[in-house]
């Protein structure tokens, strides 16, 4: 199967123009799946491999390996997706005849509440940052901009200087799928973006370099290491463990709806396809589900 994933591979990438962390994705759970036919299932070289052998029961055995691995539901649906995308290319394509991923059922996932800050512990997250510092400043304002726009990682490390919109107090966001979004920011944002602005030559002065919030050498600043400065910042803050980057994002979508902004909305601000994705996000207090029906119900 080695040349059949490398030519769908070659699909996605060109002709899909999917992302290189979805190819990479792909290349990973492919090649899971092939390590299991021939060491464990089949029990054979590669190269002798045949597609026409690879049937329903072969998959559903992989994901019964899975979770032998102690894969979680999510992580073994996602393998199972990989499966049925690229079994239905070779269908497409003619090189089989039949998509054994096709009729396996995927995993039902586990439901978890996504954990969520108080608006306190946000704030004293928030003041962590040294601002008398250069790279104190940069901190303060991605901090500041994580939290007032509900911005993913990637999408605040991906943020170019021309994507800001500091008078209208708005920023142009590059999320998923290379899809873009508006989304505005607050005065207390705004503030720490401005004071990073102003020191931000301090540490490039490259006018090549259009990265909002570049390291201390210059370049753009990488998802990997805003992650550990945010850990820091946790540990100093001495805040619970368990919080995350992404958990400033579902705060930040649950205290707009605890504060009555409209789902769709928030929807909008997340920059999610589709509004059962945001509901994921969010949740409510049992104390206002008893406020909403209380002033709702007309026999309350």
């Amino acid at each position: 199967m080695t040349n059949e994933i490398g030519d769908f591979l070659d699909y996605l990438t060109y002709e899909r123009n999917v992302s290189p962390n979805t190819i990479a994705a792909y290349r990973d759970d492919l090649e899971s799946f092939t390590g299991f036919l021939c060491d464990d299932y089949f029990t054979m070289a590669r190269d002798q491999l045949e597609l026409a052998r690879v049937d329903h029961l072969a998959v559903r055995s992989y994901l019964a390996h899975l979770s032998r691995r102690k894969l979680s539901r999510s992580s073994m649906a996602r393998h199972l997706s990989a499966l049925r995308t690229f079994f239905k290319w070779l269908v497409r394509e003619g090189a089989a005849d039949a998509n054994p991923a096709r009729g396996v059922a995927t995993p039902k996932r586990e439901k978890h509440l996504p954990a969520v800050m108080q608006t306190s512990d946000v704030a004293l997250l928030l003041e962590q940052a040294d601002t008398s510092t250069t790279l104190g400043l940069r901190d303060a304002a991605w901090l500041e901009l994580m939290y007032a726009s509900g911005l993913r990682i990637s999408e605040v490390v991906g943020i170019d200087i021309d994507d800001l919109e500091l008078r209208s107090r708005l920023v142009k966001v590059h999320g998923k799928g290379s899809k873009e979004r508006i989304v505005p920011f607050g005065t207390k944002a705004e503030a720490a973006l401005r004071a990073y602005i102003a020191v931000r030559g301090e540490l490039s002065d490259d006018p090549e370099e259009q990265a909002m919030f570049v390291n201390y050498r210059g370049g753009r600043i990488t998802t990997r290491s805003v992650r550990r400065l945010f850990d820091g910042y946790l540990r100093k803050a001495a805040l619970r463990a368990g919080i995350s980057p992404h958990t400033m994002r579902h705060s930040f979508a649950t205290h707009l709806l605890n504060a009555g902004a409209d789902l769709r909305a928030i929807q909008e601000l997340l920059g999610h396809a589709s509004l059962s994705t945001t509901q994921k996000y969010t949740h409510l207090n049992d104390w206002q589900l008893i406020a909403v029906y209380k002033k709702a119900h007309p026999r309350a």
